[in-house]
């Protein structure tokens, strides 16, 4: 034992650096039996779906997996592998899994879908914009926007995890309970925006749209990745370089929100006897046609606004999910271009982590509608459901609870406070 102390005290430098890997490669090691556990329990979880009597006439539920394998630096496919693919195939449901072979493929694959019981979004926030935008821009998106639809979180940018599912800093256990809040069947309604240019087909973002000098420097953050934490902020530094004041001039028309109506019932009520129906179509036979009297169309009260801003956005209300509004609208963030460039990069941290985050000072607008013209030459880009595109003018309408998604029963629960009595 003597003989060991003492070796140890005169190689002491390569003593440090063992202990150092011992106890590195146990924490890794504990951190890997742990997401077993979870991924055990998750199945076990799923099994009892599985286990449930189905009658032999009624089909197995079809649920089509739209999977980005290139999501998360190409560790999507074995995160959804590993810990998705179990869970979903014990439940008992009829699955398919599309896998994207590149950008754009989804929308398209959408377009030649047949029916299916539940689409599930295996990705980030780029494919629930392109399966969504392809789901609604079907000829029968009224039937097929029925269609529940499920989110595992698989990307690097999961803005939509955050509404449908409680915080979690294990990525193993976020993507189970994801999983297994599909097969638990709660679901919430999302607003969604559609944004038209003047020439191309609609783009559907469950998020919103940015515009302006924090979307722009958050972009160029990954190119400054040999500075380490520092990176953000020398991000938005050099921004400040190339141009400052930096603003963005827009004309901006748009509606007030609208009065949300009463939730329709799920249940179809009951057909009428046949004698009522026939007595219905022989009074509507005989009778004269009733005279039709011409209905005054109110104008829109369209608002208009010049604006000179530093950044725009235009978001949903999905992060401030509440199931119990009465009014319908998503929210305009016009923020003032006076700032300093200390606060731009301070507050451009802020931003990279909470993008739509509207700070004090900003005026705030609530609409059901808008319209953004962009002077002629205008040269950037928007980002819509943190996706790139090109800025051009737009029309942004809102889509109240358009698409339903599943969620964790917990967090309906919190978004419908008010009414439990």
């Amino acid at each position: 034992a003597v003989k060991v102390l003492t070796t140890l005290r005169n190689h002491w430098k390569k003593t440090t650096f063992g202990v150092c890997l011992l106890s590195w490669g146990g924490h890794w090691l504990y951190g890997k039996h742990c997401d077993n556990l979870l991924r055990r329990a998750a199945c076990q979880e799923a099994q009892a779906f599985g286990d449930e009597l189905i009658p032999s006439s009624m089909p197995l539920k079809k649920a089509t997996v739209f999977l980005n394998p290139a999501a998360c630096k190409g560790k999507a496919r074995n995160l959804f592998e590993q810990n998705a693919a179990p869970i979903l195939h014990l439940s008992g449901l009829d699955v398919t899994v599309v896998k994207t072979d590149y950008e754009g493929q989804a929308k398209k694959l959408l377009e030649l879908m047949e029916n299916t019981d539940l689409i599930i979004i295996a990705g980030g926030d780029g494919t629930v914009q392109e399966v969504i935008t392809g789901l609604l821009r079907r000829a029968d998106e009224a039937a097929f926007s029925k269609i529940p639809i499920g989110f595992i979180p698989l990307g690097k940018t999961c803005t939509l995890s955050h509404t449908l599912y409680p915080e979690s800093t294990n990525q193993v256990q976020h993507i189970t309970n994801a999983t297994l809040a599909i097969l638990k069947g709660e679901t919430v309604p999302l607003d969604v925006l559609q944004i038209k240019g003047e020439k191309e087909q609609p783009v559907f973002a469950v998020t919103g749209l940015r515009w302006g000098s924090y979307r722009d420097a958050g972009v160029k953050v990954s190119k400054y990745w040999y500075l380490g934490p520092l990176k953000t902020k020398a991000a938005h530094f050099f921004s400040t370089l190339k141009e400052w004041p930096q603003k963005h001039q827009a004309a901006l028309m748009y509606l007030g929100p609208t009065e949300r109506p009463p939730e329709e019932p799920e249940e179809k009520p009951s057909r009428p006897p046949l004698y009522k129906r026939l007595y219905r179509r022989l009074w509507l036979y005989w009778s004269p046609p009733p005279k039709e009297i011409p209905q005054e169309v109110t104008p829109e009260d369209w608002e208009e606004l010049e604006l000179s801003t530093i950044e725009l956005s235009i978001t949903t209300r999905n992060r401030q999910l509440d199931l119990t509004r009465t009014e319908d609208f998503m929210d305009i963030c016009i923020e003032a271009n006076t700032v300093s460039k200390g606060q731009f990069v301070n507050r451009g941290s802020q931003k990279m982590r909470d993008p739509h985050t509207c700070p004090e000072g900003s005026q705030c607008i609530q609409a059901s509608r808008c319209i953004l013209q962009l002077p002629e030459g205008t040269e950037g880009s928007f980002g819509i459901d943190n996706e790139e595109h090109e800025a051009m003018p737009v029309e942004v309408k809102l889509l109240p609870r358009k698409l339903r998604f599943f969620c964790d029963p917990r967090v309906k629960e919190q978004a419908l406070p008010a009414a439990v009595p």
